[in-house]
């Protein structure tokens, strides 16, 4: 059998693009062996999923350990070995590179990643005890041609409690990429209405897994993807799902945030609002 999206009821046969994923073995906090790797590359695959951008952590507490070599040998070794599965799953090697005044000139030196290791976006995690100021990182990563996407900025509690700063940061050309689990509650109430809020305004570019496991941290695109659909319309759920991050992959630029999309998003968030009412009341009156 042929672990594979083909098969699965996806809108008009397309599948997903997942920019930000640990599923390289021992490398980081993801899967700890090959066998668990493949076991993640399965789930990822049956979430509709075809292309992968393995994101394992650089710099930090990883900083000195997971070089760019060593991570395009790991995806090397994993796409050989989901040929031998027969997993019809393609990972591209990529960083989840923590912040550190150092990003530009250690991409220089090859020492750290770009997504898809194209020289074009990086994907930039911040910390979660204290609000850096990002700024002076980013006027040096423009001058580099480089695009910063910020993962998961729903999960820091200190950020989306000011969402100032998000629009800050995308006035200067940065881009958002929320988890597919946090629009799903699963990273507790603060992440999933900061997600909301975020795909209400038209905040967000990207939806990715950051998936880790099968259990814990497991791939929940296509539920996300749905999701977005009901409440921002299909177009939308497209473009985050799919549209934008294979722009990524092919280092072009990204769906432009317009003042029709916002208003579109709006709108099926109203509908969306209005039909569970309906669905609300009509419950309770066959409840009387």
């Amino acid at each position: 059998m042929i672990w594979s999206a083909n098969n699965l009821n996806q809108i008009q046969g397309e599948r997903f693009v997942d920019i930000h994923c640990h599923c390289l073995s021992d490398i980081d906090d993801g899967p700890a062996s090959m066998p668990e790797s493949i076991e993640l590359c399965k789930a990822l695959a049956a979430d509709g999923i075809g292309t992968v951008i393995a994101t394992p952590h650089q710099l930090g507490r990883f900083d000195n350990s997971n070089s760019s070599e060593q991570i395009r040998d790991a995806v090397n070794q994993l796409n050989e070995e989901l040929k031998v599965n027969e997993i019809d799953l393609e990972i591209l090697p990529g960083g989840d590179v923590r912040i550190d005044e150092r990003i530009c000139q250690l991409i220089n030196e090859d020492k750290v990643m770009t997504a898809a290791d194209g020289k074009r976006y990086l994907m930039l995690e911040l910390v979660s005890e204290v609000l850096i100021n990002i700024e002076p990182l980013l006027s040096e990563t423009n001058r580099a041609g480089l695009s910063v996407i910020i993962s998961h900025p729903e999960r820091y509690r200190i950020v989306s409690a000011k969402p100032e700063i998000i629009e800050k940061w995308l006035e200067r050309g940065v881009s958002l990429q929320i988890t597919a689990g946090s629009l799903l509650g699963e990273f507790g109430s603060t992440a999933k209405e900061a997600s909301e809020l975020f795909l209400a305004e038209g905040w967000i570019s990207f939806i990715a897994t950051d998936a880790h496991d099968v259990y814990l941290r497991r791939p929940c695109m296509r539920a996300a993807y749905e999701l977005i659909a009901e409440k921002a319309g299909v177009q939308t759920a497209k473009e985050l799902c799919i549209e934008n991050p294979q722009r990524v992959i092919r280092g072009e630029d990204l769906a432009e945030i317009t003042e029709n999309r916002i208003e579109a998003t709006r709108q099926n968030a109203g509908q969306h609002q209005e039909n569970s009412t309906i669905a609300a009341a009509g419950r309770r009156a066959r409840d009387i």
